[in-house]
């Protein structure tokens, strides 16, 4: 069993045994995702279905925390699921190994979960996932850019209608618009100008991702403690 002891001095039985009972799908696991996948773990979340189609390579080495040597080449969802059950044998962990498109992403039965982490890097599936989530009144936050950037200080959690200097903020932002889509949109973005590379390669570091992933678990973590909050007020 999971030790929370730590996490339970600063929330309650109350909050812990809510953090257990929800359900989150995961949409990524590279340098966002990864991060977000970690500390959601380590956090309490029991059930928890992951989605990658991909595998690792060298190159994911510098800033994805799920790779290692000893996974190249390993898919990235069999990665995630060994490493839950060493952090937590309890956890109710369900891998979706698949390149979601437009058309397989209905699949999904998306109403089942809690919460609904956007932590891939393919515009069509972020347009999905708001589509979905909108229509269905589902709670969802959605990674924007962390390629080119150097200052995780400049991420913060907002709403997608608030960023700036974000590329896919921008598009989803026109996309958003033009579907008449008048809901806020929960995004971890930077306020960062991303640095200018030759080619058509996204350079990344090791923080910048992984304080965005980090940032996605503290939103889906306080969101749950607000909830319990507001029940036990409520109830007195």
């Amino acid at each position: 069993m999971q030790n929370l002891s730590r996490l339970e001095l600063i929330t309650s039985k109350e909050i812990i045994e809510k953090i257990k009972e929800k359900n989150i799908l995961l949409i990524g696991l590279g340098g966002v995702g990864g991060y977000t996948f970690e500390t959601l773990v380590r956090s309490g979340i029991e059930n928890i279905t992951v989605v990658d189609g991909d595998t690792f390579e060298e190159s994911n080495l510098n800033r994805q925390v799920l790779s290692l040597i000893g996974t190249l080449n390993k898919n990235k969802t069999d990665v995630a699921v060994e490493r839950a059950k060493e952090i937590n044998p309890n956890i109710n962990i369900r891998k979706i190994t698949k390149v979601l498109t437009k058309e397989n992403i209905y699949e999904i039965n998306f109403k089942e979960y809690d919460y609904v982490i956007d932590a891939c890097d393919t515009l069509e599936i972020k347009k999905e996932i708001i589509k979905i989530c909108t229509k269905n009144n589902i709670k969802f936050i959605s990674s924007m850019g962390t390629g080119n950037k150097f200052h995780p200080e400049l991420l913060e959690i907002t709403t997608l209608d608030k960023t700036e200097y974000d590329p896919i903020a921008k598009i989803l932002r026109k996309y958003v618009k033009e579907e008449h889509i008048n809901k806020k949109i929960k995004v971890v973005a930077s306020k960062e100008k991303p640095v200018k590379t030759k080619g058509a390669t996204i350079g990344s570091n090791a923080f910048v991702p992984a304080t965005a992933g980090i940032l996605i678990t503290s939103y889906v973590i306080n969101d749950i403690v607000g909830e319990v909050w507001k029940y036990m007020i409520y109830r007195k």
